[in-house]
């Protein structure tokens, strides 16, 4: 549930990490819908901060079928009070740059998952580096990538 992800949060901030980050599959499925859990995430981040006095934060995955669906996500991370939001790399070149437009104009970070990546990268015919790939997305916009681990 939100309510439990959003307690997870807290107790990681809490216990030292600065940062966390959806999983790139976490949309809005029907046991932890976006916006309950965007609410608990948040919750947990700003009791951690208060709790530890430093800077703490959560990457809420925006990621959805349409841009209409992505802005009201992406709006409602920033009414919360959010400084950044993700987006995973399968929504396509057209819609990370309108993202990470909305993201200028929004003063909001915008954080690539590359979820996907390997329908270009592991092609070893006709396969693109990932390095070219985050390179694309640094033109497009994106702020920083999940390069990896």
């Amino acid at each position: 549930s939100g309510k439990n992800y959003g307690r997870v949060v807290y107790e990681g901030l809490k216990g030292g990490l600065d940062f966390l980050k959806d999983d790139e599959n976490i949309n809005s499925q029907p046991f932890m819908r976006w916006r309950e859990r965007y609410l608990y995430v948040m919750e947990g981040v700003n009791k951690a901060a208060a709790k530890t006095g430093c800077v703490k934060g959560s990457y809420l995955n925006v990621t959805s079928a349409t841009m209409e669906d992505m802005y009201e996500r992406a709006e409602f991370a920033r009414e919360l009070g959010s400084v950044i939001i993700m987006i995973d790399l399968v929504i396509g070149y057209t819609a990370i740059q309108s993202i990470c437009y909305w993201g200028r104009k929004n003063d909001m970070i915008v954080h690539l998952h590359r979820a996907g990546h390997s329908t270009y990268t592991r092609q070893k015919n006709h396969g693109v580096n990932f390095r070219v790939i985050c390179k694309w997305m640094r033109m497009a916009g994106v702020d920083h990538i999940h390069a990896g681990t």
